[in-house]
């Protein structure tokens, strides 16, 4: 692999894992895939209850937690705009846009279609020559676009579908030496499913959301012509969130999210034994993973883990959040999210704060890494969606 790839490829590792400490350098084994960026939550409310959304109230973000959850939305349609400044502790930079939006078909109040492009740019790159002479600059980056249908089976269940294109651009066309790189694409489609009931406790309506959503199933990503094919980051999420009203105009929501990537581990050459035999036994697994399938992929990824059920649920990541609400207008969020120390010890503390008006609701978040060390600590996002149906109202006053 070129020099240049090696260092993009360190770049978006660093994004989502850093070193793990020193004793437990045998252990650490993260899975690896592909468009890593595919994998940063893109709206503020998201993350400021620790990257949890697949069984939150929904959103113009629903596509990327639980799209299913578009069949229950109030809104005849919304359309929100994030921006992350990513790795802000390194680099100026890196950013994270992401454009998101649905629109309620059909007169049954039961459908949606939906839609979103994310952008993920790592900046500038200038390429050094041997006599230490700036050559040629580059801009890697990586972007999807895709569309999404969800429906309500019944009054309380809904499903939903996305498909999903994706192009990842992190090398350059040298036409002096003959290569003409023109970026790796890939294709992908998720299926989610959202359940919501209204429970009475006490004298108090509350209500209990469950979500699930299988996330980028489709065709692995080949850099380089093909020689260096990698997996999407495939992911199982199922959460579940209960709100109930604290008095007149307060309600507080507490919701759980867990997350698997169904990727299958890498063979490790230390968990083969020392010599030619281990060798060969090590390039032979090696050779599997890389030619195995996406789809046999996902099967693999449950029990392949060389240190057995341990090491099968350290690759579960966890995150729990709140957030309280003032009459639909004023939000406060906090959350956690953990990932093992030998999965990419990403462990951090979020908080957000969003104000609503009729037409517009503008959301921010603040990320706490519990390590000063991390790359991710004091990552912001900012996002502001517009309300169409609070928009149709403000024209129809005029």
């Amino acid at each position: 692999m070129r020099p240049i790839y090696r260092l993009i490829f360190s770049l978006l590792a660093l994004g989502v894992a850093f070193a793990a400490s020193a004793d437990g350098k045998n252990e650490f084994n993260p899975i690896e895939t592909g468009v890593t960026s595919l994998g940063i939550a893109p709206d503020a409310r998201g993350a400021s209850m620790g990257d949890l959304g697949a069984a939150t109230d929904p959103d113009a973000n629903s596509q990327y937690w639980n799209p299913s959850k578009y069949a229950f939305a109030w809104s005849q349609a919304a359309v929100s705009l994030n921006y992350t400044p990513w790795l802000r502790k390194l680099v100026n930079d890196i950013f994270l846009a992401d454009l998101s939006g649905y629109y309620k078909i059909g007169s049954g109040d039961n459908q949606a279609v939906s839609a979103s492009l994310r952008y993920f740019s790592l900046g500038e790159i200038n390429m050094s020559e041997e006599q230490g002479i700036v050559g040629q600059s580059l801009s890697p980056y990586e972007m999807s676009f895709d569309v999404g249908y969800s429906r309500k089976l019944s009054e309380k269940f809904s499903m939903g579908v996305v498909f999903r294109y994706i192009y990842s651009a992190l090398g350059f066309s040298d036409s002096y030496a003959g290569d003409q790189n023109t970026g790796a694409s890939a294709f992908a489609a998720d299926i989610s499913g959202y359940y919501t009931t209204y429970p009475i406790i006490g004298r108090n309506e509350c209500q209990w959301s469950w979500g699930w959503n299988i996330s980028n199933i489709g065709t692995k990503v080949s850099y380089e012509g093909g020689e260096n094919p990698a997996f999407l980051p495939t992911n199982l999420k199922l959460g579940t969130s209960f709100m109930f009203p604290l008095a007149d105009y307060h309600t507080l929501a507490i919701g759980l999210d867990l997350n698997k990537l169904l990727v299958p581990a890498k063979p490790r050459r230390s968990d083969f034994a020392d010599g030619v035999e281990g060798e060969e036994e090590y390039i032979t697994k090696l050779e599997d993973w890389r030619n195995m399938s996406p789809i046999t992929g996902i099967f693999k990824s449950f029990g392949d883990a060389p240190g057995g059920m341990k090491e099968e649920l350290r690759e579960i990541t966890w995150s729990l959040g709140a957030e309280y609400a003032y009459n639909n207008q004023f939000f406060l969020r906090a959350g956690y999210y953990y990932e093992n120390q030998y999965k990419g010890n990403r462990q951090y503390f979020g908080i957000g704060a969003g104000f609503s008006l009729n037409v517009v609701r503008l959301d921010a978040s603040y990320m706490m890494a519990t390590a000063q060390t991390s790359p991710l600590d004091q990552t912001l996002r900012f996002t502001l969606t517009f309300d169409m149906d609070g928009l149709r109202d403000l024209l129809g006053k005029r």
